[in-house]
């Protein structure tokens, strides 16, 4: 705890306003240890104006005596007092801790209270205590930082509870609880020291929820001061559905063009068009209304990460794993083929954040903007972590340790002391559960993580197994094609592409997905190119457990054999260099973990990230919430492959049957039960290609990739049209085909690549603007509210609220008329009064947002 408080106290947004040094104090600091602590960490004489050590017990505070006279500290003093009936003048604390002492403190509340009376505006409060709690207590709340480890089990919440009452140490939930709704969450962390039997215990930084604090946390890199809160909330919902940001001044205007305007579907400009809100944004309003802390994003030094629930089920079916290590999809054919532009707004999937990091590279200029998109928070946790280690300044020797050689001595304490301030408090939670990643003596961040990790694995087991570890070295050193061709079509060939080999593991549908990532619906995918070239007595011949295993040996062969036929494995192809070797080589890695680009990346307090936001949610959620026409590249990667698969798609032996019959009526019906059967994935595509091009700019392009030859949804694109002028919206180019041995990239894995190029915008019928049966029809996409004015709605688990109603930001619902609920007070009574005002200001400007919601809190 005293190392993260130590480390956000060296942020420019924690230091004192008026220039001074810091004033701590040490609530229940006993003898005085913590202090010593800390002067090892930032040397205290230096570092803090002064120290005052409170503690109710005399022989505790003689102890902390001694320690000051024996280290000479000249700036600290010793108060043996009750925390409870604590004087001093309200602000004055830049730093108040307490270690293990909140759980002693029997009127706790009154001294919670007291240390926000006490703490600075800008100031930390840093808190480590024993806790027994059940993930029940905390699953309808957003504010509390992320999940991760904090359940306690019920023998183990009975076991803790009745040991530590003993010696009246009271563990009860509720103190913690009090804490994280009297402060905004910046870290809270829950551990276990199993030292010690496996105590839980929780570490917790934070902040004042005041309007001034979430001002310099949205906004610290804006150079103006001067903004309001609530313009520093709006800024920050600009940035994440790219609408031009809003002054109060302006907000009623464009409310009042809105309902003259075309729906979000039809508009792509800048005035007047639909105000479009994130989740984010919505969950922040929630809890005003509501009177609770924002969502820990708010309060965090860098405004990267969005606010996501991490107990939505879509989110918790990953585990504690992200699939993907490393990137597999070559980012240098991206580049050539986008152009980005440092005005460009770019969408892409996370991944392993690799491919995002060398588009930002690329430039010396900043992108405007890069939205990077994953439902597994893991894999944006990972990139999280990069950008952090930039974001720190980390020296590039340290930055090659963690992502080059994927190990590093003492991860954890660089964690702490220096990546946790740049750090969201999920992606903070998750690391320090994971820190054996890193660790010297393991396997590294490539072997021991990922589902890669089963691919890395298995290549180093075979080939120890057959002796050819030297060859692997050897063929990852050769200066010649000639001479990787020879080894690998006469050594290492013949083990990794083995009849028996595949027919006992690599054709099986868990080591695709497992290790390669490889979900069932891509596997259809490449299982249908591989029967459609078969005759039609072949099919007849083999059952279809055998042409999927055959198809996924013919996809590898042609994968792997045109890689090493055209690229130096040594030189230029570092993912495979990276699969046989488990690490990369200076000479061969990802373009952003060179010198020079790491020069650029950390250069201005790593200034080229601040445009970086990464999104814990399905693409179609996040896109959808856009301003149409504000997006300059879309890459989608291979994302589509994971749809569902039409059912006509699917089987070739049906499409011959049926392309037999097509006279008859039998055909037909055939035909007729397979487009009922197929419509989940083509409704779910045909959304995520309408969503796509309402934001896109015209001329501007998407870039994905896929295991077909030619992918189902490619149709979906090439279809599209105007309905009322009968012009394409789309232009599609197939970028590479791999065909008769050909490599498209240096990754080879996908069959074909794909740009479709936005040419034509959707014309909004005449008769339909305003009429009844747009609004109608704009309600059904959500974006109306209860009485047909455009709007949004999110629910309490999507949105991630902390309340459990439908909260419709634009339309008048029941929260804004005051009727919360049945249970609740009407609009005439004086809550539901209240509750209107403050929607109603929401709704309009806000500028005296903290006069309507409690004073005290915000």
């Amino acid at each position: 705890m005293l190392g993260l408080v130590t480390a956000q106290l060296q942020l420019p947004t924690r230091r004192p306003a008026n220039g001074r040094r810091p004033v701590w104090f040490d609530l229940g600091g006993g003898t005085g240890y913590n202090i010593e602590v800390v002067d090892k960490l930032v040397g205290i004489v230096d570092f803090f104006e002064h120290i005052y050590l409170i503690d109710l017990s005399p022989s505790l505070c003689e102890v902390a005596r001694q320690r000051v006279k024996q280290f000479g500290w000249t700036n600290v003093s010793i108060l043996c007092q009750d925390a409870r009936a604590m004087q001093s003048q309200a602000n004055t604390a830049d730093l108040i801790t307490m270690s293990y002492s909140l759980s002693m403190i029997p009127d706790f509340y009154n001294v919670v209270d007291q240390v926000t009376h006490l703490l600075a505006p800008r100031g930390i409060v840093g808190i480590c205590d024993f806790y027994v709690q059940s993930i029940v207590d905390v699953s309808s709340r957003n504010y509390t930082g992320g999940t991760i480890n904090r359940h306690v089990n019920w023998l183990g919440r009975m076991f803790w509870r009745t040991w530590f009452d003993a010696d009246r140490v009271n563990l009860d939930a509720g103190r913690r609880d009090y804490v994280e709704y009297k402060f905004g969450t910046i870290i809270s962390a829950s551990e276990r020291n199993y030292l010690l039997g496996g105590i839980p215990y929780y570490l917790f930084v934070g902040c004042h929820i005041s309007a001034e604090t979430i001002r310099q946390n949205i906004s610290s890199a804006s150079t103006s001061s001067s903004i309001s809160a609530q313009d520093s909330l709006e800024r920050h919902d600009a940035a994440l559905t790219e609408s031009p940001y809003l002054s109060p001044q302006e907000y009623r205007q464009a409310l009042s063009n809105q309902a003259s305007t075309p729906p979000p579907s039809y508009s792509n400009s800048s005035d007047g068009c639909p105000i479009v809100r994130s989740k984010s944004y919505e969950s922040a309003l929630v809890n005003l209304t509501s009177n609770l802390p924002l969502p820990s994003a708010f309060y965090q030094h860098r405004p990267w990460r969005t606010t996501y629930s991490d107990l939505l089920p879509k989110h918790t079916q990953f585990a504690s794993e992200y699939i993907y290590a490393f990137n597999w999809e070559d980012p240098a054919v991206d580049l050539s083929i986008l152009n980005l532009q440092p005005s460009d707004v770019l969408v892409t999937i996370t991944s392993a954040g690799d491919n995002i990091l060398d588009y930002l590279s690329h430039s010396s200029a900043p992108l405007k903007r890069v939205h990077a998109i994953d439902l597994n928070p893991n894999q944006n946790h990972l990139l999280e972590l990069k950008c952090a280690c930039l974001a720190a300044q980390l020296p590039h020797s340290q930055i090659w340790a963690l992502f080059g050689d994927g190990r590093i001595e003492d991860f954890r304490s660089l964690l702490i002391h220096r990546l946790s301030p740049h750090l969201s408090s999920p992606a903070f939670q998750f690391w320090l559960s994971h820190t054996n990643t890193f660790s010297p003596s393991g396997r590294g961040l490539y072997a021991c993580s990922g589902g890669s990790r089963h691919a890395i694995t298995l290549c180093r087991w075979l080939f120890g197994l057959t002796r050819l570890s030297q060859k692997v070295r050897t063929i990852c050193s050769v200066s010649t094609l000639a001479e990787q061709k020879e080894i690998w079509y006469h050594s290492l060939r013949r083990v990794l592409l083995s009849r028996p080999l595949h027919a006992l593991l690599i054709s099986s549908e868990w080591w695709a997905w497992s290790a390669a990532g490889v979900p069932p619906q891509q596997r259809q995918l490449i299982v249908n190119d591989y029967e459609a070239r078969l005759t039609a007595e072949q099919r007849r011949q083999m059952t279809q457990r055998q042409i999927a295993g055959d198809a996924i040996f013919h996809y590898l062969e042609n994968t792997l054999d045109p890689v090493i036929n055209t690229t130096l494995l040594s030189k230029d192809n570092y993912f495979y260099h990276l699969v046989l070797q488990g690490r990369y080589t200076k000479t061969c890695a990802p373009r952003w973990l060179g010198e020079r680009e790491h020069r650029r990346l950390t250069r201005a307090n790593a200034k080229l990230l601040d445009g970086l936001r990464i999104h814990t949610d399905e693409f179609l959620e996040v896109i959808k919430r856009m301003r149409s026409g504000s997006v300059g590249a879309v890459i989608i990667m291979d994302s589509m492959d994971w749809l569902e698969v039409p059912d006509l798609a699917k089987s070739v032996r049906f499409a011959d049957k049926a392309n037999k019959s097509s006279s008859s009526k039998s055909g037909d019906r055939s035909r007729s039960q397979s487009k009922s059967r197929s419509t989940e994935g083509t409704d779910a595509a045909q959304s995520q290609i309408d969503a796509i091009h309402r934001v896109l700019k015209i001329n501007c392009k998407v870039l994905l990739r896929s295991a077909a030859l030619r992918p189902w949804y490619i149709d979906l694109f090439e279809r599209a049209e105007d309905e009322e002028t009968g012009r394409k919206l789309w232009s599609v180019k197939c970028m590479g085909r791999r065909e008769g041995g050909k490599c498209i990239d240096r990754v080879n894995m996908y069959a074909s690549c794909w740009v479709c190029i936005k040419v034509g915008e959707v014309t909004p019928p005449a008769s339909l603007v305003g009429s009844p049966r747009m609004k109608k029809s704009a309600m059904k996409r959500g974006r109306t509210g209860s009485d047909g004015s455009e709007g949004s709605y999110i629910s309490g688990s999507e949105g991630s609220s902390a309340v459990g109603s439908p909260v419709a930001l634009r339309g008048r619902t029941q929260w804004e008329r005051g009727v919360v609920g049945e249970d609740d007070k009407g609009e005439g009574s004086r809550d539901g009064r209240k509750r209107r005002g403050i929607m109603e200001d929401i709704m309009l400007p806000r500028a005296a947002i903290e006069d309507e919601v409690d004073e005290d809190r915000f």
